[in-house]
């Protein structure tokens, strides 16, 4: 056994394909970042202020997931950080991405993470979110500065928190007097504001830019790019490059979907022993990233979504049936969060978070009408049946109800 163990390693470390598989990976900063020199010459011609301790107009930046928003406000955070230390300007620039748990669930932790970040603690739990507020607000005032603040996937802090911390933070501002701080929000939902508080809203003062799927061709361009960086010579056949491509733009134009396809069908290769990325190899890496993205989201949706899932997997193996309807996922749902002391949402919210996972490829919704009693949905799983154990053994972990 480690004769073979130890040939597996010495493969490994003998004889890798790659040469930088760094840049494959999704926060990898390109030197020049490809098609999408409009967006950041816009996002440039708002943040420049910055550079003379301007506060700028706060900036919400649109996009689907892998159209490269986090990128290019990466690199323009880079880029803006370089020349204030080349010319001495207090300017600082800090990231949060609100997807994170225990760092942007709460507004205390968002606050905690941001005095963490400008060289400060506070208790990971315990105070008054006001004496937090103002321990930050104390370390802002230190100096004169301008602090912009990057906030990634910043509806899901919205949804999580509500939108009062977004009005709390710019409300800061007329509270500081030598520092002034500015927000730059970025989503995949274009339309989260619109929901918010009018009064946030009016507040916020913002600038929107909305970054466009890439197309096929221009996803070539991106993966012959990091291919060339990321590869020896003649590893990656014919064809290859396309049909990663042609995977991504059929997935929105995500360009992260490309990549990770790409890196994916690497390590592949390397299990294999073989020494040449074929077509084939990227139908095996689409199909383990199919799978891996139906667990994540089991993992990361809110309790309320695992709640409604749960019920439909118990309700079909209860049933020994391959179908159900929305009726008999409500009634069963309730039970469920009376068993696990959840709230009970109404009827139409369960209505909506079925339809979710229907377009999420979770389950298959099918509207059928029962005459004079109206329509219901047929439900079907919709995930690949190896995949229902891990899927379950999630919900129980996550909701505390055995398997």
């Amino acid at each position: 056994m480690a004769s073979q163990i130890d040939k597996i390693f010495d493969s490994f470390s003998n004889s890798s394909i790659f040469k930088n598989k760094f840049t494959l990976q999704s926060n990898y900063i390109p030197e020049i970042i490809q098609h999408r020199e409009q967006q950041i010459e816009s996002i440039a011609s708002i943040l420049a202020p910055c550079l003379r301790l301007e506060r700028t107009s706060n900036l919400f930046i649109y996009g689907k997931t892998g159209t490269g928003k986090t990128v290019s406000i990466t690199y323009l955070k880079d880029e803006l950080l370089k020349r204030a230390k080349k010319e001495n300007i207090s300017l600082n620039i800090e990231y949060i991405n609100c997807k994170l748990k225990k760092v942007a669930d709460t507004e205390y932790r968002i606050l905690s993470e941001l005095i963490r970040k400008l060289g400060s603690t506070v208790p990971a739990t315990g105070l008054p979110t006001e004496v937090v507020y103002n321990k930050f607000i104390e370390i802002l005032e230190a100096k004169p500065q301008l602090f912009v603040l990057i906030l990634d996937e910043v509806d899901y802090a919205i949804k999580k928190i509500s939108d009062n911390f977004l009005y709390n933070l710019i409300r800061l501002n007329s509270e500081l007097s030598k520092a002034q701080i500015s927000i730059i929000g970025i989503s995949n939902d274009l339309t989260f504001l619109d929901n918010i508080d009018p009064r946030v809203r009016s507040s916020l003062s913002e600038e929107e830019i909305v970054f466009p799927p890439y197309n096929a061709l221009q996803l070539q361009d991106i993966l012959r790019d990091r291919a060339g960086h990321a590869f020896k010579e003649n590893v990656v056949e014919n064809g290859v490059i396309e049909k990663c491509a042609a995977y991504a733009a059929r997935e929105h134009g995500d360009a992260r979907r490309a990549l990770d396809l790409l890196r994916i069908a690497g390590e592949l290769v390397e299990r294999e022993g073989v020494k040449k990325i074929t077509q084939g190899h990227i139908d095996k890496a689409n199909e383990k990233i199919e799978k891996d993205k139906i667990l994540d989201i089991v993992e990361t949706e809110p309790k309320q979504f695992q709640l409604v899932l749960e019920s439909i997997i118990e309700l079909i193996e209860l049933k020994k049936l391959p179908q159900i309807f929305t009726g008999d996922i409500y009634n069963h749902y309730k039970l469920l969060c009376e068993k696990t002391s959840n709230e009970i949402l109404t009827q139409r919210r369960v209505g909506d978070i079925i339809a979710e996972f229907d377009m999420l490829g979770i389950i298959n919704a099918v509207v059928i009408s029962k005459g004079r009693h109206g329509r219901t949905r047929e439900i079907k799983l919709a995930v690949p049946q190896q995949l229902v154990p891990k899927i379950k053994a999630i919900l129980s972990s996550s909701l505390g109800v055995e398997e």
